[in-house]
């Protein structure tokens, strides 16, 4: 998930930020988090700057009211205004729009958590499973983010650790770690995409164990409206 360059676009401007600065800005607010969802120190994921979205609503101007925020390994088939709508569609209590994660790691991570509670839907596949989340193409309302006290109740450190503790979870996805794990508690904190505005590509856990229940979570109906080239992924042509 290349992330070199950050940007947003409040027509008829664009701006552009510094990526230090910004991570200097999240540092206090995500330094719990890294030991958490990320894969170590030095590595990629453990960079502050891919806890980005978590504390968007606490850096950004408070001016800025929503942001889209994206990958880089996207190919749009559709005008991004249609994604910009999905705003409107937020339930009372939504912060943050996402799509489901489109292979079985998650089912890979809770594996003790799933072994204690056989019964659990943690990991499951969609549609009445808890697959967890994809963070390639998000919506984040920075306003109903602020007013949440339960969304930043949750970016306590305390609250932080207390999660971990109780699904037994260790990650290194950053961001997406962090919204996966408090939608298996909150799930009513998100708005899910549909899997055609985050149409993953990768298919890496088909060959690592899950052959089996695989396509369970990477089946997508529908017109693609945004393809993820995740893991290198090749992108279909048009």
């Amino acid at each position: 998930r290349p992330r070199s360059l950050w940007w947003f676009v409040s027509l008829p401007q664009v701006t552009f930020h510094d990526v230090d600065m910004l991570t200097e800005q999240l540092f206090p607010v995500v330094e719990a988090m890294q030991k958490h969802f990320s894969a170590g120190s030095g590595s990629y994921y453990s960079d502050s700057i891919f806890f980005l979205s978590v504390a968007m609503h606490r850096i950004m101007p408070t001016e800025i009211e929503r942001i889209i925020q994206l990958d880089l390994d996207l190919k749009y088939k559709t005008n991004i205004r249609e994604l910009f709508e999905e705003f409107d569609h937020f339930l009372q209590g939504a912060v943050i729009g996402i799509a489901r994660e489109m292979q079985p790691v998650y089912r890979h991570t809770f594996w003790q958590f799933r072994r204690e509670n056989p019964q659990t839907k943690v990991g499951e596949p969609p549609p009445d499973g808890l697959p967890g989340f994809n963070s390639g193409v998000m919506l984040l309302n920075l306003e109903a983010m602020r007013q949440s006290q339960l969304y930043n109740q949750l970016l306590e450190p305390d609250m932080v650790r207390q999660l971990t503790e109780k699904y037994h979870f260790k990650g290194h996805l950053g961001d997406q770690d962090f919204f996966t794990m408090i939608g298996m508690e909150h799930p009513e904190l998100f708005h899910v995409l549909h899997c055609t505005w985050n149409r993953q590509l990768c298919s890496w856990w088909r060959e690592h164990g899950y052959s089996d229940v695989f396509d369970q979570y990477f089946r997508c109906e529908g017109q693609v409206r945004i393809y993820h080239g995740n893991c290198n992924t090749p992108i279909p042509e048009d």
